[in-house]
């Protein structure tokens, strides 16, 4: 496993530099700034990252304005009381995309951030404040108590909230496997549990946040 800095060498080498590496990277929100942030932004980036996957995202883009409009801005308070019915009526909304199992799991996750709410107090600091070094517990979290938003969903929910996270995409999964660290995609426990510690030395070792490791890593293979 390479020290990130030699990591960082080789992605630069392929962008033409450190400055012009640089401008491919993004700057993750800081927690105190992310916990002011409501929940129905993190309701929103859940149902972007579901209706996203396994679509095409362009589409989704474009229709996002009616997303906004059918879903009342994503308020949890409001959609995790809808009943049947209201269901039923977006499943005949032009405006969106009209996958029944999505919009049930936009459903589902405004009723789980809601009784995060109950539990904690304040879902939103709780969600912005969960450590970065544990982003494995974080995604588990988001795995067994909301819909549909384990593995890479949750990672993207994450990094679209604005939150410090690292999205393991099929070119990190590439510089992970050279790094001898995973052999395919990290499923298992183990596995996870290795590439959080990978992410997590780097972290150290470089200063960056989350976000920035995981997009030089994407970076650095052909």
């Amino acid at each position: 496993m390479r020290d990130f800095a030699e990591i960082e060498t080789i992605a630069a080498k392929r962008k033409g530099g450190m400055k012009a590496l640089s401008t491919f990277l993004s700057e993750p929100l800081a927690p105190k700034k992310l916990a002011r942030r409501p929940l129905s932004a993190w309701l929103e980036a859940m149902a972007k990252a579901i209706f996203q996957a396994g679509f095409n995202w362009r589409v989704i883009e474009n229709k996002w304005p009616g997303f906004q409009a059918a879903f009342e801005g994503f308020d949890p308070a409001t959609i995790g009381f809808w009943d049947d019915e209201h269901i039923e009526r977006l499943l005949a909304d032009a405006r969106i995309v009209r996958n029944g199992g999505k919009i049930e799991a936009v459903r589902q996750n405004a009723r789980f951030l809601m009784s995060l709410q109950s539990e904690t107090g304040d879902a939103a600091r709780h969600l912005a404040l969960w450590p970065v070094e544990d982003q494995k517990g974080l995604i588990d979290l988001l795995a067994t108590r909301g819909a549909r938003l384990g593995g890479i969903t949750g990672q993207r929910v994450c990094r679209m909230v604005g939150r410090d996270a690292y999205i393991i995409t099929p070119d990190v999964l590439k510089r992970l496997a050279l790094e001898g660290i995973v052999d395919g995609p990290p499923t298992a426990r183990a596995a996870i549990a290795r590439v959080q510690d990978a992410f997590n030395r780097w972290h150290r070792e470089s200063g960056r946040p989350m976000t920035q490791i995981s997009q030089i890593l994407a970076m650095s293979v052909d």
